[in-house]
């Protein structure tokens, strides 16, 4: 059985009929969209959503300097007055 990581859930029927009333009920939390009794999506808010791409960003951010602190000793030291 498949994880649903969600506090409220509705079908893809509910969400058609009346998209304004679930966000309403869900209140900003995530909601789980089922079609035949499986998750099909997620309905994140706004806010929630802009922090997940932040946080994303943020961990594609530590990859990177993590590979470039691996090639720190290719790196060649110069002072700004040198720039």
């Amino acid at each position: 059985m498949q994880q649903i990581l969600a506090p409220f859930s509705a079908s893809i029927s509910e969400l058609k009929r009346n998209p304004k009333a679930l966000l309403d009920k869900a209140e900003g939390e995530t909601v789980a969209i089922f079609n035949r009794n499986a998750p099909a999506a997620y309905l994140v808010s706004p806010v929630e959503y802009e922090r997940m791409v932040n946080q994303l960003e943020d961990y594609e951010l530590g990859k990177i300097v993590k590979a470039r602190q691996a090639e720190k000793s290719f790196a060649v030291e110069v002072s700004l007055d040198d720039l």
